[in-house]
């Protein structure tokens, strides 16, 4: 008989006997069939495969309100009638119409929205301006994988023109032909760009014996690309991959549809068209009179409000440094000690508060020591007790880098509109090659011709001229178990620089202004050196992960 492990044993390589289950009784007709579906017939542990999205949620819906399992559900509800051959029915069918049906009654008719959590799909969103994927990027449960402007060069058109989205709107104004120009010119520029800074690093950084071609010229591009993509603008496009419940995509599709921009909302009806394919009974409420489309009014209401009411504050901005820290709670520290400690007692939440409150500081060390523990890398992070403290950061820094950081989606982000108000940032490299009067000169370029839409279609609009170096404000409010997953992943050396100096800041600012030393210290995978040739290291690592599965590399 097994005893609880000890202290020396690890848990994980201690052996779990069965637990006792009944095992359901299943035909033979029935377990073939449902070995169609079902990874096994007579475990309580299974996954199911091969089914329409909404039957799968429909399946799990129903799955609420019955005694039975989830298996039975199927063969009894779902798959047809007794005397049909269910082994004959197609798998793309099974069941649909009944599922469907269901949704009908239970999140049509009942407005049920957990329902809609129960299905999701895979989308191929491309050719989406800069602008665009962020919109896109708005929800934090869903998943997103974004086209990356570091490994990839922008000099190749698509078709007969750069990669880069011409607005709509313009054409209302008789400012398409313009836009198009400055838009060819400018990436014009960018390949000039992009190719010497490419010469430059390869003679700074002359490939070593020991580094395959692959790895030194994968690494030498991701450098020129770093430095080079603050010409790009917030025009170009970009291919974003999603998966995402249906409930999420209901959401984003109302909030697109109430955008201004009619590129986003052009997508949100071509989005829809093709997740009504896939998912159907998720996409019902979307453009109802009375549902979506009274959402759509209230958002784009809400949305109109502000922007005027913002108009009226009549201020310059004040100067402000790459990050501020605005707001932070001198007591929490000692609330997240308590807080670690409280899933370990038998007492009320303000027993245990009032407990730790009167600790020395030498005891609240012990406990961060305790729940902190020895971490071995990045990925070991404390528990939700370093949730019960915030921290909102005010961050002025290039677009290119608001990019990589609004990725972070779990706390709280808003972002100011794109302008050139805020100046831009100008990478050493661009002057070592002697090119800071081109980029100037760019930058000013795109200013004018910001400036010239601004007053023809408004600022909404002027954003796709905006370059990725221009420098956008937003706030980002985030707990500390938040912070150690970002400040953590993007101060690693591979990092963009730019983003590794505003976590790193950061970083410095919980420690030395906020005074949460503690939990800064635990923080111990912030790395604040710095890197000639950050992505190296890793373009080696991979390398030899993919010679030890016998795999050829593309070319980079």
């Amino acid at each position: 008989m097994l005893g609880k492990p000890s202290k020396e044993t690890p848990v994980s390589s201690v052996p779990i006997p069965s637990p006792a289950y009944h095992i359901e009784s299943f035909s033979e007709e029935e377990q073939a069939t449902l070995l169609r579906y079902f990874t096994n017939v007579d475990k309580p542990v299974f996954a199911i495969h091969g089914l329409p999205e909404v039957v799968k949620g429909a399946l799990f819906a129903r799955y609420s309100r019955s005694p039975k399992s989830v298996r039975r559900l199927f063969l009894d509800e779902f798959l047809g009638d007794p005397g049909v051959n269910r082994g004959a029915v197609a798998e793309e069918t099974t069941g649909t119409e009944r599922a469907e049906g269901l949704y009908d009654r239970v999140f049509t008719q009942f407005g049920d929205d957990s329902v809609a959590q129960l299905g999701a799909a895979h989308l191929a969103v491309e050719q989406a301006s800069n602008i665009l994927t962020k919109v896109l990027e708005w929800g934090r449960l869903a998943s997103y994988l974004e086209q990356s402007t570091r490994y990839i060069f922008y000099d190749q058109k698509l078709g007969d023109r750069y990669r880069y989205q011409v607005p709509q709107e313009l054409a209302h104004h008789g400012l398409t032909d313009r836009f198009t120009t400055e838009m060819d010119w400018l990436f014009d520029t960018y390949s000039s760009v992009v190719a010497e800074l490419v010469t430059y690093y390869e003679n700074l950084f002359p490939q070593q014996p020991d580094d395959s071609n692959f790895v030194w010229r994968s690494t030498i591009r991701a450098k020129a690309c770093d430095d080079a993509r603050g010409l790009l603008p917030a025009a170009t496009q970009s291919n974003v991959g999603i998966f995402a419940s249906g409930q999420a995509y209901e959401a984003l599709l109302l909030r697109m549809k109430a955008n201004s921009l009619e590129e986003v909302r052009w997508y949100a009806d071509a989005m829809l068209i093709e997740l009504r394919k896939v998912i159907p009974s998720f996409m019902k409420r979307v453009d109802v009179p009375d549902r979506g489309e009274l959402w759509v009014d209230y958002f784009a209401e809400v949305h109109g409000a502000m922007r005027e009411k913002g108009a009226e504050l009549d201020a310059a901005p004040n100067d402000a440094p790459l990050v501020t820290l605005v707001e932070f709670d001198a007591l929490g520290e000692r609330k997240v000690a308590a807080a670690a400690l409280y899933a370990y007692t038998n007492l009320p939440d303000v027993q245990v508060r009032e407990i730790v409150a009167a600790m020395t500081e030498s005891e609240i060390d012990d406990i961060f020591h305790l729940y902190v523990g020895n971490r071995k890398n990045r990925r070991h992070k404390p528990g939700r007790g370093m949730e019960q403290t915030f921290y909102r950061f005010d961050v002025l820094c290039d677009y290119g880098i608001f990019r990589d950081l609004q990725r972070h989606r779990m706390m709280t982000l808003e972002w100011q509109r794109l302008s050139p108000e805020f100046g831009y940032i100008t990478p050493d490299a661009v002057i070592d090659i002697g090119a800071r009067e081109t980029w100037d000169r760019a930058m000013n370029r795109m200013s004018d011709l910001y400036s010239t839409i601004e007053q023809a279609a408004g600022g909404d609009v002027a954003q796709f001229a905006v370059p990725f170096a221009n420098r956008v404000r937003f706030y980002m409010n985030m707990n500390a178990r938040e912070a150690f997953h970002m400040l953590e992943l993007r101060t690693q050396p591979g990092g963009h620089p730019d983003y590794r100096k505003v976590c790193q800041e950061m970083h410095r600012l919980i420690a030395e202004v906020a005074g949460h030393r503690r939990i800064a210290e635990a923080m111990s995978y912030v790395d604040h050196n710095t890197y000639d040739l950050a992505r190296m290291e890793s373009e080696r690592t991979a390398e030899a992960k993919r010679t030890a599965h016998g795999i050829r590399p593309s070319s980079p």
